[in-house]
């Protein structure tokens, strides 16, 4: 009986499958993803995919050559966070008292160790949303209604937000899709003009904006001001816009990179005054080299039901025991360790500084040495004719009129500029980026990297370094770059492109015949032709790079030169490049109308034979082309008939008769093939020399040690040279003789000797030969 049961089973389940599989279905198991299918997977599976994810393939390229310095307190920092979870398995009461222990002692370590008395903290891990929660707060404590009667109250009385125009990008935007507020209760305030710095906000402007408000009926809420500011680290005049919002009765919020000196000995008055702000946002986790550690949002509030309502104080463990990983971190490293850091980053910023200022033609864009720990340096050219003194003045400095011209070149060497040292030295963590006055700019920013990257003082020396050694190939190309562009206008058939994300000397086109100015699509033709005027220049092995991109702001293929480490003669150069376009154009439509030319020669050939034909034809008689009667009319009178063909000449395009050839018993020479395009001038270059570089004659680049340079050396093989052909030409013209003059004794008996003694021509040949 167990046996038929089993068997029933089986073929039950058999036809339960088949009827799933005639219906379509698949069972539930393979719906499932591979990882979760079965009794699930070991944990040294689970840790092996995520060091798989985490790493990926080893074929890749890594993104990016930075790596963070995960020390002891960063452990500890991460230690934290499974704490964390441990902690928030124990029971309520003993998870209370744990909680509002650690969210205490954390408060209160950053209230001094920041010089904010008397506040509270809030922990977030989004940077942005603690400004967030401040301006909710803001608004229930300047709107009394705003609980019962929610947006009615704001529409009746628009709430005014003060931003400064040097804000972090996209700030604003996120406030008010926070609030839920729309984009005209923002204020840009912009910053100066005149006077003090362009990265500072203009007080008094911002005093008659908030005039403005309050006259249209508006009620001003906030003031977000900058301690170093996101681009270049500058700190507005907090103390004068602390007055400017007791005022008015607006909350004054502060942020930024400065606010890390707050724990140094020394501190700059205007850092100093953002401790009596009513708010500041500090990331402690950059400052000091700690990984996955929230921001801190620390504010002035006496009321606990509004700041309960705002978000910025909360009931549930989970969010005290955000502060556990800063609270472990803080304890490891102690107030030395936290000083240590942050006077570390400064003492490199200085340290940079220093330097640069030693360096020519480096610009440094810097508000205040001894606060700011943001360095901000630029490659800038000097102007023709400016005063030495120009150097040390800072580049927002300068009128915009009269950088304006050189600013697209200046932007994309500095862009250059700023890859390459990242590059060399990735421990300095230096960040390239674009302002709107300045330019294109290098950022070295050591509060946010010098601690998570290990950067020491040999690395800002290395950095110093390489910007030393990159300076020459700066300067030259920029020198070049007017040369080029004045060259390329002057040669026929070559069109310079206007490109200033374009690092080198310049970018050119070739303008073919069939090529079309007023299009800016794509062109098969040009493209083909510059794909092998690409492939020639790189043959001839400069130091020169060559690419072929897109024109800028079109589709047509275009040459960009690279950047020049040397002099470079361009003259030859642009040469070069139109003398070779010119005949791989050629050389394609040769190739191109050789088709049609065939065909036509072809035809031509086709005619000719038929005529040929006929002739024969009258000529041989009709009894002749009859089978048995023509060979035997031919055995009794063979016809002497010429042996009648035709040649077709390429290089020509026409067809020619063989009886030259069948007579001479030689081929025909034809017409002669067009001779090759070459260059107007040719150079010759000393040994060793690579093209495009200028000769040494006429230089000061000769050897004191030698006797004889190899410019005499050139110009004695030059000299033998015309020598020797000149007397080849008296050899080979007998007829010229009697016109010469008869040889003198001494003469005649110089060449008796000569006669007689050969060998004594051998030294003269062998000197020549080595100078060569």
């Amino acid at each position: 009986m167990g046996k038929n049961l089993k068997e029933a089973m089986r073929m039950l389940e058999s036809s339960q499958r088949r009827t799933e599989e005639e219906n379509g279905k698949k069972p539930v198991s393979e719906d499932i993803p591979g990882p979760l299918q079965g009794s699930g997977q070991d944990m040294v599976s689970i840790l092996q995919l995520v060091q798989n994810l985490m790493h990926g393939d080893e074929d890749e390229e890594p993104q990016s050559t930075r790596i963070q310095n995960i020390g002891e307190q960063g452990h500890m920092a991460l230690l934290g966070h499974s704490l964390g979870a441990y902690i928030s398995t124990l029971d309520k009461e003993k998870l209370r008292k744990l909680t509002t222990r650690i969210l205490s002692d954390t408060t209160l370590w950053l209230r001094r160790i920041f010089r904010y008395e008397n506040g509270c903290a809030y922990f977030h891990e989004e940077e942005r949303e603690g400004l967030a929660k401040i301006c909710r707060l803001a608004i229930h404590s300047r709107y009394e209604d705003f609980v019962v009667d929610g947006f009615d109250v704001l529409y009746n009385k628009k709430p005014v937000i003060y931003l400064s125009a040097a804000a972090r990008p996209g700030l604003g935007q996120y406030l008010c899709n926070q609030l839920g507020l729309p984009v005209s209760c923002l204020c840009r305030v912009p910053c100066n003009t005149m006077f003090g710095s362009q990265h500072q906000m203009d007080i008094a402007f911002l005093e008659k904006l908030i005039k403005d408000d309050i006259e249209k009926g508006r009620l001003p809420l906030l003031l977000v001001a900058s301690a170093g500011t996101a681009a270049v680290g500058h700190t507005d005049k907090i103390g004068r816009l602390k007055e400017l919002c007791e005022q008015y009765g607006i909350w004054l919020h502060v942020e930024g990179v400065n606010l890390a000196t707050l724990a140094l000995g020394y501190v700059s008055s205007s850092v100093l005054a953002a401790t009596k702000c009513d708010s500041m946002t500090l990331t402690p986790g950059p400052w000091l080299g700690l990984p996955a550690i929230p921001a801190v949002t620390l504010y002035k509030h006496d009321d606990p039901a509004l700041t309960l309502v705002a978000g910025l104080t909360s009931n549930k463990p989970a969010d005290k025991l955000r502060a556990l990983p800063l609270w472990l971190s803080l304890q490891y490293l102690g107030l030395d360790g936290i000083v240590e850091r942050i006077k570390h980053a400064c003492q490199l910023s200085q340290r940079l500084q220093e330097s640069l200022k030693k360096v020519d033609h480096i610009k440094i864009l810097v508000e205040d040495e001894l606060s700011s720990p943001v360095v901000v340096f630029r490659f800038f050219q000097e102007l023709p004719g400016s005063d030495p003194a120009f150097k040390a003045v800072p580049v927002s400095n300068v009128a915009p009129a009269a950088i304006g011209r050189e600013r697209d070149p200046c932007d994309a060497l500095n862009r250059w500029l700023g890859e390459q040292l990242k590059q060399l030295v990735p421990m300095c963590g230096l960040t390239v980026m674009d302002l709107e006055v300045d330019g294109t700019c290098v950022r070295f920013s050591p509060l946010m990297t010098a601690a998570g990257l290990g950067t020491r003082g040999e690395d800002v020396d290395q950095l110093i370094t390489c910007i030393q050694s990159k300076l020459p190939v700066l300067t030259c190309t920029l020198q070049l770059r007017e040369e080029f562009r004045q060259e390329v206008e002057g040669t026929a058939s070559l069109l310079y492109v206007d490109d200033p994300t374009w690092p080198g000397i310049g970018v050119v086109r070739y303008e073919h015949a069939n090529d079309d100015n007023s299009s800016l699509k794509s062109d098969p033709e040009g493209e083909k032709i510059h794909t092998g005027l690409l492939k020639k220049l790189n043959e001839l092995e400069s130091d020169l790079i060559f690419k072929m991109g897109p024109e800028y702001k079109s589709m047509k293929s275009c040459i960009y030169i690279g950047m020049a480490s040397d002099d470079v003669d361009v003259s030859e150069l642009v040469e070069t490049i139109a003398v070779t376009a010119r005949e791989i154009e050629e050389n394609s439509r040769l190739l191109e109308n050789m088709t049609e030319v065939v065909r036509k020669g072809i035809q031509e050939a086709q005619v000719q034979l038929q005529k040929a034909n006929e002739e024969r034809l009258l000529e041989e008689g009709v009894l002749r082309q009859i089978p048995v009667v023509g060979s035997v009319l031919n055995w009794f009178s063979p016809v002497q008939a010429s042996q009648k063909g035709r040649s077709f000449n390429l290089t020509a395009g026409s067809l020619e008769s063989t009886e030259y050839t069948y007579v001479h018993k030689v081929q025909g020479t034809g017409v002669t093939p067009p001779p090759t395009p070459s260059g107007t001038r040719s150079k010759q270059r000393l040994p060793g020399q690579k093209p495009f570089k200028r000769s040494l004659r006429g230089s000061d680049a000769v050897s004191e040690t030698s006797s004889v340079s190899h410019i005499e050396d050139l110009e004695k093989v030059e000299q033998l040279s015309s020598g020797l052909e000149h007397s080849n030409l008296e050899a080979h013209c007998p007829e010229q003789a009697p016109r010469a003059s008869a040889p003198t004794a001494t003469q005649t008996e110089a060449l008796q000797n000569k006669a007689q003694h050969p060998e004594d021509d051998h030294p003269q040949v062998e000197g020549l030969e080595r100078l060569r």
